[in-house]
């Protein structure tokens, strides 16, 4: 298959990416990548699809949103996350539909904090949670075999590391599974990832 991952230079995106190579014709995409791609651009969308040509997935792995209290959050913080992480991934399947061959497929990623929010985190529970609800709704109205999910990750172990909150979480390559399974699977409509196994 030929696949394109956006995000593909990030923590997730990476191993999304290297795991899919595996087997696939991978494209990266990202703000920096191979191909660029900027979510919160809608012309930045469409061009990434003319220049890629007929896919038999795409993949996100992106969509940046603030973490801040709700007296803390501005306009703009909402501006940003809704027009990345949500309307950015909305807008990869709006101008994608007709890039995919047949029985191709969309996989994007929500968050476990969709079911778990925890303290400033409004903004972002809320945008995985529209990613979710756009997955459920899309996948009733997508034309023809294609197939449309979500992934839902856990916390990432190398993340966590990273913001220096311990080797708590589920490693990178781990989680990179749950995108392959949804891109080589047949589910449709459906969030993958160990909140919905609970």
């Amino acid at each position: 298959m030929k696949i394109i991952v956006v995000g593909a230079t990030g923590t997730i995106g990476q191993a999304v990416a290297a795991a899919l190579a595996e087997r696939h014709e991978v494209i990266g995409a990202s703000r920096k990548g191979e191909v660029r791609v900027d979510l919160s651009d809608p012309a930045s969308i469409r061009a990434m699809y003319e220049t890629c040509g007929d896919l038999d997935a795409v993949v996100c792995a992106a969509g940046d949103a603030a973490f801040a209290s709700m007296a803390e959050l501005t306009d703009e913080d909402f501006a940003f996350g809704l027009a990345g992480k949500l309307m950015g991934q909305i807008n990869l399947v709006r101008f994608g539909r007709d890039c995919l061959r047949d029985g191709g497929s969309f996989t994007l990623t929500s968050g476990m904090l969709a079911h778990r929010p925890t303290p400033a985190t409004a903004l972002i529970t809320t945008l995985n949670a529209g990613v979710e609800g756009f997955v459920r709704a899309a996948a009733v109205d997508m034309p023809g075999n294609l197939r449309i999910n979500a992934v839902c990750p856990p916390l990432v172990k190398e993340t966590a590391e990273k913001m220096g909150w311990g080797a708590k979480g589920m490693p990178a390559d781990e989680v990179a599974e749950l995108y392959v399974q949804a891109v080589e699977g047949d589910l449709t409509g459906q969030a993958l990832g160990p909140m919905h196994q609970e």
